[in-house]
Parts: C-alpha cells; sequence; structure tokens
C-alpha cells in the first residue's frame, strides 16, 4: 500500500489500456507503464467459459536497456495491488473506525478484497460475505475464519444483500455483473462504498440512486470515463453529470482535494485499474527478488 501511494504522487507514463473483444463474449486487455527504471506490459484475457475467468501474465522491461528484468504472475499482483489501493483510498475517504465490512461477491479478488481490508484499514470487527452463489460465500467465510491472523474478526455469510448493506460502514464490490446488486436507497449515512469488479461501460455494481447520493472519486478519470458502467450509464442517462466526480486518486493522495466533508457523506471509489499499479507492485516484486538474491 505504501509503495502504491508513492507511485500515485510520483507519476508515472501510464497510457490507456488497450481493450479487445474475442468474440463472442471474450476480452483481451493490454496494461503499459513506464518510468525511469522498467517498462511494463500486463497481458490480460477474460474469458468468462474459463475455469478461471481472467489470467494475467505481467513482463517487466529495463528502461535503460530494454532487457528483460522477469515475467510475473499478473494474477498474483493484479489481486494484491488491487486490493491496497483499495484500502488506501478507504483509508482516505470512509469515516473511521469502520467496524462493519460488507464483501459483495465470492471469488479470488474478493477474498484478497477482504483482507487487505482488514489489514489496513483501522477498526474492521465484523465481515458480512454476500454472493450471487450462495455456497461460495459460506465457503469463502470459512475460509477466512481459519487464518490466523483474523482472529479478531467475525465473518458471517449474508443471506439478504439488503439487511447487510443497511448494517454496513465499508462495502467492497468485486463482481463480474452487468446488473446493479446495491441499491442507493439502502446506504446508511457515512457509508464508504468501493467498486473494482466492473471494467466495461455495460456493467454495474450499484444503481443511479447510489451514484447520486455519493461523493464520487476515481483511480484514474481516463480509465473511468472511458470503461466504468457505474459512472458512464448514469451521466449518459442524466442522473449525474462529469462534475459529479469529485477528484482522482492521486488529487486526494496529494492533499489536493477534500472529498469527505462530514460524518453523514456517503463516498464512493470506483477502480477499472491502471498499469501504475502493476509498475509499483513490480518494483516491490524485483527489490524484493534483489534482496533476497544478494543476501543468499
Amino acid at each position: 500500500m505504501k509503495a502504491l501511494e508513492a507511485a500515485f504522487v510520483e507519476g508515472a507514463t501510464v497510457p490507456l489500456r488497450h481493450a479487445h473483444t474475442l468474440p463472442p463474449n471474450d476480452t483481451f486487455l493490454l496494461m503499459p507503464a513506464w518510468d525511469s527504471e522498467l517498462i511494463l506490459t500486463k497481458l490480460v484475457t477474460v474469458i468468462p467459459s474459463a475455469p478461471h475467468t481472467v489470467q494475467a501474465t505481467v513482463v517487466a522491461l529495463d528502461r535503460a536497456t530494454g532487457e528483460p528484468r522477469a515475467v510475473m504472475d499478473g494474477e498474483a499482483i493484479t489481486l494484491r495491488r488491487t486490493a491496497a489501493t483499495s484500502a488506501l483510498a478507504a483509508i482516505k475517504l470512509a469515516r473511521l473506525p469502520a467496524k462493519t465490512l460488507l464483501v459483495v461477491g465470492s471469488g479470488r479478488l474478493a477474498a484478497w478484497m477482504t483482507r487487505a481490508h482488514i489489514a489496513l484499514v483501522p477498526g474492521v470487527e465484523r465481515v458480512l460475505v454476500w454472493g450471487r452463489n450462495n455456497e461460495a460465500a459460506h465457503t469463502l467465510v470459512a475460509t477466512l475464519s481459519r487464518e490466523p491472523e483474523h482472529a479478531h474478526v467475525r465473518f458471517l455469510a449474508a443471506e439478504s444483500l439488503e439487511q447487510a448493506t443497511r448494517e454496513a460502514n465499508l462495502i467492497t464490490c468485486a463482481t463480474t455483473s452487468t446488473e446493479p446488486l446495491v441499491r442507493g436507497e439502502w446506504l446508511q449515512p457515512g457509508t464508504h462504498l468501493d467498486l473494482v469488479g466492473g471494467f466495461k461501460r455495460n456493467m454495474r455494481e450499484v444503481d443511479d440512486e447510489a451514484v447520486r447520493r455519493a461523493r464520487v472519486v476515481a483511480d484514474t478519470y481516463a480509465g473511468a470515463l472511458a470503461e466504468a458502467g457505474d459512472l458512464v450509464q448514469p451521466m449518459h442517462n442524466g442522473t449525474i453529470d462529469r462534475e459529479h466526480i469529485v477528484a482522482e486518486l492521486v488529487d486526494v493522495l496529494r492533499g489536493e482535494k477534500q472529498v469527505r466533508r462530514n460524518a453523514s457523506d456517503i463516498t464512493l471509489f470506483k477502480s477499472v485499474g491502471t498499469a501504475l499499479e502493476d509498475l509499483a507492485a513490480a518494483r516491490c516484486v524485483l527489490s524484493t527478488g534483489a534482496a533476497t538474491e544478494s543476501a543468499g
């Protein structure tokens, strides 16, 4: 998380990612970024019919020579950097302490979102997990409950998404839904929403009312305004305008914009992902590897 915060503040060159549709409904993404040390590209496939929907590979090259430095497990990096970025945003935007966390989704990313928020966001004591696959939600609860670092946290599989939403201080959504799941009318004053699942214009995790009620921050304007259905759709139908997105994450991290004005504000962080996060994560991997090699 600290490496990500530093990367956002310092900046890098991050072109808008290339997204290609592979008929009938698969996706191929190319995500480049570079700074004075590394050139990086992440290659991502999203194939809903495959056993594992999302697969990713990160390739890191030396900026000075162009030589390959590493090929990395893109999924392992993506899961961790996505979760850490959301936790970083929650620390800056949520009303703390956030005692009850609702996790919407029950896949691999949902597990890491839970771990990151428990580890990094102050005050989480209770976690509710809701998934369209109820059995998967119960399995995730059992898995997280067994992890020793979560001994102080109470986990429950939520049967009703509405009830869980009304009880939560902090909500993170990690789904591939194309229909809104969380309704704005269910949100209590002061709630912080974190949306990471949707990366296409036709994907939705919350309804228009949730977006309308919230003070919205995007990970990047370029990515969110091009790809985030949760923002693009309510802008298109006139529910919100462009000014409703009050900041990028970097504005908040640099202290240039104050998003939460009071305890009753609802805040929303929309992340579609940026290769800047992969660049920061790759630097961590390479520095750790160099330290290990040196010690060896």
